[in-house]
Parts: C-alpha cells; sequence; structure tokens
C-alpha cells in the first residue's frame, strides 16, 4: 500500500530528541473484572440484547485487571516511552479501585514507561447522567481523589477521550451507551462534557499537577462536491466534529450560533466558557480519517457501521478510491497532516503543542502488513506535518490489544498484540515487531 506520505520499507523519518512515543488504551477495553467495581452506562448498555453485535459484554475482555503485569512487560518489550491507559470512574468509585492503578502506575514506572491516565474514557458511573449539569461537579471530586493518590508518580493527565463520539454515537444516535437517540438536543452533553474538562484542569492544577491535556477526535471534513449546497453541509459538519469541540478549549467561545442552544444559552454559558477555557499544557488529537459530506439526501444512510438518520442537515458519503480498514474506514494518512496544518492555520497561537493521543486501524491476522502499512504512512504523515511548522510532541498508537471494540464487540482487532479471548493468551503481531524496530531506529 503505497501513498504520497511515504512508502513502507524505507527508513522513517527522524523525529526530534524528546518526541514521546507510546500506545494508548482504554479501561471499559480491557480490565474485564466487572463484577469488582460498580456499574457502568456500558454495563446497562451491553446487557440489553441487539445492542452489541455480537452479543459480547466486556465483563472480562482482555482480563487486564489480572494481567497487568503481563502487559506492561509488553510494553516494555516494545520500548514505547509512555503508556495512555484509562482510569474507571467505577472502579474507582469500588472499594480497592484505586489500590489496582496504584499498583499500575508502580510496575510502569519499574518498567522505565511513563505513565499517562485518561480520566474519562466513555464509562460513566451508571448512576450518573450527562444531561445533568451536576454531573460536571461529580467528576471533578472524583479527579480530585486520583489525583491525590496517583500524582506523586503520574506527570502527565488528560482529562476526557472524544466528547465528540461519547455525545454524537451515545446520546445524538443511541448506537453507543447510554443508547439515547436526542439528535441536536444531545448537545447539553457536549457543554456538561466540557465543562467537566475544564473543572477537572482545575482539579489537577489544585492538587499541585501540570502537563494537562485532553484527546479530542479529529479529522478533515472534505465537502462532497464544489455546489454551495455541499460546502454549506461540510462546514456545518465541521463545525459539530471539529470547532465544537476545539474553540471552546482554545478560545473560549462557542461557534456562531451554538452557544445559544446550550443549557442556559448564550448568556448563560458565558461564566462556563471561561471555566471550558482553562489553559491546558498540550492538545491531544485522535485521528482516524477524513469524512466526505454532502447535502441531505432525503434517506437513511449506512456509513461505517453506523446508520444517519434521514432528517440530519447532512449526509455522510463515501471516499472512493482509498483502500479501507476492516471497520471500512479509508486509509489516508495525508488527511492527518491536512488537519494538523489546518489546525495550525486556524488557531495559530491559542493552539498549544499537539500530542497524537490515538491513530490506529482494524485488521485481522498475526501477519499485519496491512497495520505496519497504516502506521507507516500516518508516521510519515505526521512527520510532514511537523516539517510544516506544526508542534507535535508525541505519538500514541491505538492500541497495545487487541479488546471489546464498544458496538462492535469483538469483532474488530486494533491490537499490535493479538488476543484469544478463549485463552486470554498474548501474541505479538508482525506490527507489534514493526513498531518496536521503528521505536530503536529513532533512539
Amino acid at each position: 500500500m503505497a501513498t504520497d506520505a511515504g512508502t513502507p520499507g524505507t527508513a522513517i523519518p527522524r523525529f526530534p530528541d524528546g518526541f514521546l512515543w507510546g500506545v494508548s488504551t482504554s479501561a471499559h477495553q480491557i480490565e474485564g473484572a466487572a463484577d469488582e467495581r460498580e456499574a457502568s452506562v456500558w454495563d446497562a448498555f451491553t446487557a440489553e440484547p441487539g445492542r452489541v453485535k455480537d452479543g459480547s459484554t466486556a465483563a472480562v475482555a482482555c482480563d487486564h485487571y489480572h494481567r497487568y503485569r503481563e502487559d506492561v512487560a509488553l510494553l516494555a518489550g516494545l520500548g514505547v516511552d509512555a503508556y495512555r491507559f484509562s482510569v474507571s470512574w467505577p472502579r474507582v468509585n469500588s472499594p480497592g479501585g484505586l489500590d489496582f492503578y496504584d499498583r499500575l502506575v508502580d510496575e510502569l514506572c519499574a518498567a522505565g514507561v511513563r505513565p499517562v491516565p485518561t480520566l474519562f474514557h466513555w464509562d460513566l458511573p451508571a448512576r450518573l447522567d450527562w444531561l445533568e449539569r451536576d454531573t460536571a461537579a461529580r467528576f471533578a471530586e472524583y479527579v480530585s481523589v486520583v489525583a491525590g493518590r496517583l500524582g506523586d508518580r503520574v506527570t502527565r493527565w488528560i482529562t476526557l477521550n472524544e466528547p465528540a463520539e461519547h455525545t454524537l454515537l451515545g446520546h445524538a444516535l443511541g448506537v453507543h451507551a447510554p443508547g439515547r437517540q436526542l439528535l441536536f438536543d444531545a448537545l447539553p452533553v457536549a457543554h456538561h462534557q466540557l465543562l467537566a474538562h475544564g473543572l477537572a484542569v482545575r482539579a489537577l492544577r489544585a492538587a499541585g499537577a501540570g502537563d494537562i491535556g485532553i484527546a479530542n477526535s479529529h479529522g478533515p471534513i472534505w465537502p462532497a462536491s464544489p455546489e454551495q449546497a455541499d460546502v454549506e453541509a461540510a462546514d456545518f459538519y465541521d463545525v459539530l466534529l471539529n470547532r465544537l469541540f476545539a474553540e471552546p478549549l482554545l478560545l473560549g467561545e462557542y461557534p456562531s450560533g451554538l452557544g445559544e442552544l446550550m443549557p442556559g444559552g448564550a448568556a448563560g454559558v458565558e461564566s462556563d466558557l471561561e471555566i471550558i477555557a482553562e489553559p491546558v499544557d498540550w492538545y491531544g488529537i485522535n485521528y482516524y480519517a477524513p469524512t466526505r459530506v454532502g447535502a441531505p439526501q432525503g434517506t437513511e444512510i449506512r456509513f461505517g457501521g453506523l446508520t444517519l438518520p434521514a432528517e440530519l442537515p447532512f449526509s455522510v458519503r463515501e471516499i472512493e478510491g482509498r483502500p479501507v480498514t476492516d471497520f471500512g474506514w479509508p486509509v489516508v494518512p495525508e488527511g492527518l497532516t491536512e488537519l494538523l496544518t489546518g489546525f495550525r492555520d486556524r488557531y495559530g497561537e491559542r493552539l498549544p503543542p499537539v500530542f497524537i493521543t490515538e491513530n490506529g486501524c482494524s485488521y485481522e491476522g498475526l501477519e499485519d502488513q496491512d497495520r505496519i502499512a497504516y502506521l507507516d504512512g500516518h508516521i510519515r504523515a505526521l512527520h510532514r506535518a511537523l516539517a510544516a511548522g506544526v508542534d507535535v510532541r508525541g505519538y500514541f498508537v491505538w492500541s497495545l490489544l487487541d479488546n471489546f471494540e464498544w458496538a462492535e464487540g469483538y469483532a474488530r482487532r486494533f491490537g499490535l498484540v493479538h488476543v484469544d479471548y478463549r485463552t486470554l493468551v498474548r501474541t505479538p503481531k508482525a506490527s507489534y515487531a514493526w513498531f518496536r524496530d521503528v521505536l530503536r531506529a529513532q533512539r
């Protein structure tokens, strides 16, 4: 697979000294041990028949809770600088829950791998609701507890993971937990998550923590054609998926017209925006692919495993002429360069240093040459952005392990390490060895 970002088989360009290389996971997708924590919205969601395509749950997942030492050994063998994992809020709420993260952080530090915890990766305690403003305050309290316990060893923090997807998939379209189909009435969920981020930044600062960021998902939005209707639809989609979640943090304001749709209206959110825009030390971007968007077509559209309702003011179209992953996502490495240079041009000095906090793909097999080609192309595309003057400080592959892929169950494999879900045996794939060799060459 060749792309204009580079050709697999040639040496990866040299990144600056101090560039951070890592891999990512999330608690609900790998930990298992569901009977040793309180319930989350995902436990309730997966218990409903038909919600997960293969009928599975994350009750056991990869059993990382009991096998974390084995997984840290895999990290050490890979040679990454850092491990981005998430802390389960429901587990922290349970007896002994923080003890697990204590042990995990100690094991990482002993292995020379920097712990980078994400404090919320979609597994909201089942008794809470992002439609309620109070959830943001409860989140800040939980963050204070975690920082008080782990802050002597953790030096980099991520507040939230992908509030855009959690809002869109979980509350607007209903294909993720908690399964609501509110469409644009889900906007309060976006606001309350952003408010939770700002309150979490304040809580972390109060606990003496520095080096704080967020992991937002972003991608270029391509109009389906130069026609005005398609361009306007693409601009609207860009506001919803990119600017709605970047500009309150970076600029302290919502894109035009959205503030009045938030709880309390434009005037009511003004003081909240002061909290949301608490300065961060860096900005995390999860990148997978661009999206091609056109005017509404008046019918439901199947896209990327989703069914998009006909009443939306846009339609998502296929990107033709590109290879696709097993998930059906187009492989467009140069979209990462476009995204990063576009963010630099749009936000200028308001954009802090950037980390790619997720980038990866779903493919089957141990000899996963397609995954190698994918990562090769995206790392080269990242280097092109850096050469163009974007201040990029690190790159995290999604994911260390094959895992529970939300509503897809166990049908999609994103890992550098294969997991046999029957025996839980871990087997490094060809991509694991390839990435290990890339990291060795960068030292």
